[in-house]
This record gives C-alpha cells, structure tokens and sequence, in this order.
C-alpha cells in the first residue's frame, strides 16, 4: 500500500503510522497508538529491571595472625552475605615479615572455605597475589 494511503487510513482512526522495519524494501509499517506502545515497552523494561538481581561482591580482609574470635566473627558476616546472595572475596593481607609464612595465610583460607562450605561454593581457589592471597567463594 502506498504510503499516502496508509497515513490517511491512521489519521482517520486517530493512530499513527510507525515504521517496524525502515531497512526492508519496501519498509514495513503499522497503525497504532504510538505513544500507548511506548508506555507499554518502558513498562516492560521497568518489570524486567525490578526482577533483576544484582549479584555484587563483598570483600573481607584477614590477617595471617587472626584470633579465633575474629576469624568466627568474619566467618559469620561471609555466610551473612552468602545467604543474602552476594559473592564473597575473601583475602589474607601480609605486612612485612609476615610475607614469609603464606603457608599460615593458605591454611586459614582453606579453613575458612571449609567452614562455610555448606552455604557456599569455592570459585577461585586460593592464590597469592602480591602481598595478598585471594579466594572468590559463590553462593549454592
């Protein structure tokens, strides 16, 4: 149909006429109320936007010399934030001399993995970094 003819049609029926699809020859359009679409598509992006779960990660920092009362505490928050859903970055930070015994820095993330394995998954094994030894743990 010519484009002439469609415009009349649309104006009669108060609509307007949208091109669907501009590039194909020849374009293609349809009669509707623009505006109501419009509505329609920011409403389904809001809906989409709200079911949406944004996944962040928390960090938590551990000395190699931590004592048992600190490293449950930060046990604790960790499955806090595994149960709220978040991703957990787990990190043992060494100062000077300490950088020596990583071995100690490797056992107390093994341990804390093992603490919190019923609520989490390990992502990224422990690794030394710098003067840091990293651990990404997941929620199941």
């Amino acid at each position: 149909m010519a484009s002439k003819e469609a415009q009349k049609i649309a104006n009669a029926k108060n609509l307007d006429l949208v091109k669907i699809a501009p590039q194909a020859q020849p374009p293609v359009c349809k009669i509707m109320d623009y505006g109501k679409h419009m509505f329609e598509l920011s409403k389904r992006e809001k809906e989409a936007r709200k079911n949406q779960k944004v996944i962040s990660v928390k960090e938590i920092w551990l000395k190699p010399a931590i004592d048992e009362h600190d490293f449950n505490f930060k046990v604790r928050n960790a499955e806090r934030f595994l149960k709220d859903g978040d991703r957990v970055k787990v990190s043992v930070r060494f100062r000077g001399r300490e950088l020596n015994y990583t071995q100690t820095g490797f056992d107390i993330l093994n341990k804390f993995a093992e603490i919190v394995q019923e609520i989490g998954v390990v992502d990224k094994r422990p690794k030394l970094e710098g003067r840091n030894i990293t651990m990404m743990i997941n929620p199941k």
